[in-house]
């Protein structure tokens, strides 16, 4: 078992508070099976609200998988605390959004996509159903006579 951390990483221009809308957002995540090392060609999506059943346990895992190369089964579990959000202090650096168990397979990288929440950093406008899923975003904040916006993002996994 390995709990990582994934640590997401963006240019913020006046918003803060980046995270998910809701602890129902689908994760989308590269796996890798600690069996025979092989990475999956196709993203996964992950609920933590989800419960599947693991084989041959009474436990159930927000994710299973049967390896397609090894046959090997897998799971993850998202800890039971809420996701960071991403802060305006933290743009341009590294910080922790989320930990996740994983047992018998490793995330090895995060594609964010449509469903993320941000704060206008001047004025408390609230931004939704912004879509990351090419790298970035931009709009206006009316109340703060701003532009917004989040670039550059990245994100990797650390053991915690």
């Amino acid at each position: 078992m390995v709990k990582l951390g994934l640590y997401f990483k963006a240019d913020l221009e006046n918003v803060t508070d980046v995270r998910p809308a809701d602890e129902d957002y689908e994760w989308h995540f590269k796996v890798k099976c600690n069996s025979c090392n092989e990475i999956h060609d196709n993203w996964v999506g992950v609920n933590r609200q989800a419960s599947n059943d693991i084989s041959g346990s009474r436990g159930t895992a927000n994710y299973v998988m049967r390896c397609s190369f090894c046959k090997r089964e897998s799971s993850a579990q998202f800890e039971p605390k809420p996701s960071k959000p991403y802060t305006i202090e933290n743009s341009g650096k590294f910080a922790e959004m989320a930990v996740i168990e994983c047992r018998g397979l490793e995330f090895v990288d995060f594609e964010p996509r449509v469903g993320f929440v941000a704060k206008g950093a001047e004025s408390d406008t609230f931004f939704d159903d912004i879509d990351l899923t090419d790298g970035d975003w931009a709009d206006y904040d009316e109340k703060a006579g701003l532009p917004v916006g989040i670039s550059e993002i990245k994100a990797e996994f650390r053991r915690v």
